[in-house]
């Protein structure tokens, strides 16, 4: 990882870009392959990493802060300051497992709502790093997780439409305010 995206790991009181929220159109609109990686392109990745961390998330899409591109930073090691994030530019998964595995998930851009979520449980994912250059990772457990719940936003997709128990999913966000027609069912 170099250090040109490389951001320190804390809480920003004022993050440099807003998260979008479950209900808001932005969210639904499929984002666009990256054309250029460049210095402009390393400035936002740098942004959404303070974002992430200031929110205290482990991954974010860039449709989550309205920027309709196909990138990805995640770092589910926070914690951990000699560990860099991951970033992903264009991913996109080569292979699934036929294991799945139900694990709750969250999402910045679905506050304080946490519920089950199928998936399959190893993956193997093409991208681009933050350089442009080719990279090819196998991932399982929580990685895997957090990168096809990162790349469904890509694709318009919130974690809360794979929900399968839908009275669970209708009490946690009716908790948290917001309505379950802003959810898209594709279970």
């Amino acid at each position: 990882m170099s250090s040109e995206v490389l951001v320190e790991k804390k809480k920003l009181a004022k993050p440099p870009l807003n998260v979008h929220f479950l209900g808001d159109r932005i969210l639904r609109q499929p984002a666009k392959r990256v054309v250029h990686v460049d210095a402009e392109l390393r400035q936002l990745i740098r942004e959404m990493l303070q974002t992430m961390y200031s929110s205290e998330g482990i991954g974010l899409a860039a449709p989550q802060v309205g920027v309709h591109k196909q990138l990805l930073v995640i770092d589910y090691e926070i914690d951990n300051p000699a560990r860099p994030p991951l970033i992903l530019i264009n991913p996109t998964i080569k292979q699934v497992s036929r294991d799945t595995c139900v694990i709750q998930e969250g999402c910045l851009s679905v506050p304080n709502v946490f519920l089950d979520v199928k998936r399959p449980s190893a993956i193997e994912v093409q991208y681009k790093d933050e350089y442009g250059r080719p990279q090819k990772l196998s991932a399982d457990d929580i990685l895997a997780r957090v990168i096809q719940h990162e790349m469904d936003h890509l694709n318009g997709i919130l974690f809360v439409d794979r929900v399968e128990n839908s009275l669970m999913l209708k009490q946690e966000l009716a908790k948290q305010g917001f309505s379950t027609q802003a959810v898209k069912t594709i279970v």
